[in-house]
């Protein structure tokens, strides 16, 4: 612009109010200037400055209902309890982009760190695997801070076990057993250390009151034959406060 003009710098020092040498700096991009200078600089050249402020992409906000943060522990105390180290609500942030990883789950026998994401509904399966597929790029810078020597990821899909769940996995199979190969049974043999760890990322539902061993739920679509515990997320709520019916399903 001072170019297109024909100042020189010393006409533009002098009427910005600053020092010739440091205005040739800042064109060559070496000075750091204040909005301030950067002001002056611009009344000088008679632009007009306009700063847009714009709030940070946020990827997954993290979920503060009861339902999700009952699940979320539940899954952590599990894991926990089979040798998992786990990190809940892990921030992510990559320029603009802001995330938040429900959990991180690794088992350092075999070298398996699982990025788990839990719904209490599934609404976007879409935006489930861009979500999960961000968090697993991440996985390993992550997990170099824990010192976790990680041989193999994957991400998990949980969802709380209601009759709408149900619905939308029946609604969505054949986009589901693309995006989430892996059902119930090939998670348990993943953290049993059964075989070989499969490729491909898993879904499962769970039931935060079940104390059974096989914590891991199918589906109905997927074989499960009882009906769900909850219909859906404010029911199982009512029932975890004590005020709400009594559900039909097996816990």
């Amino acid at each position: 612009m001072r170019l297109d003009l024909d100042i020189t710098q010393n006409e533009l020092a002098r009427a910005a109010g600053i020092s010739r040498a440091y205005l040739g700096d800042v064109e060559a991009g070496r000075a750091n200037p204040t909005l301030d200078v950067v002001d002056r600089l611009a009344a000088s050249l008679g632009v007009e400055l306009g700063f847009d402020a714009r709030r940070p992409i946020v990827i997954d906000p993290p979920q503060r209902d009861l339902a999700h943060a009952r699940c979320s522990a539940y899954v952590h105390r599990r894991l926990q309890a089979l040798g998992f180290d786990c990190r809940r609500e892990v921030e992510i942030v990559d320029g603009r982009s802001h995330g938040w990883i429900d959990l991180l789950a690794f088992e350092r026998r075999a070298g398996l760190l699982l990025v788990i994401e839990v719904k209490t509904s599934i609404l976007d399966i879409g935006a489930v695997e861009r979500q999960l597929g961000w968090y697993e790029r991440h996985g390993p810078r992550i997990a170099r801070q824990e010192s976790w020597p990680v041989r193999a990821i994957r991400g998990w899909l949980l969802c709380l076990a209601t009759g709408d769940v149900d619905d939308s996995i029946g609604m969505n199979r054949e986009a589901l057993q693309v995006a989430f190969p892996l059902r119930a049974g090939d998670l348990r043999a993943q953290i049993a250390g059964k075989g070989v760890i499969p490729p491909g990322r898993g879904l499962a539902l769970i039931d935060p009151s079940r104390r059974r061993r096989d914590w891991l739920l199918p589906s109905r679509p997927d074989g499960r034959r009882s009906a769900a515990p909850y219909s859906n997320p404010a029911q199982a709520i009512a029932l975890w406060r004590g005020d709400g019916p009594q559900s039909g399903g097996r816990r």
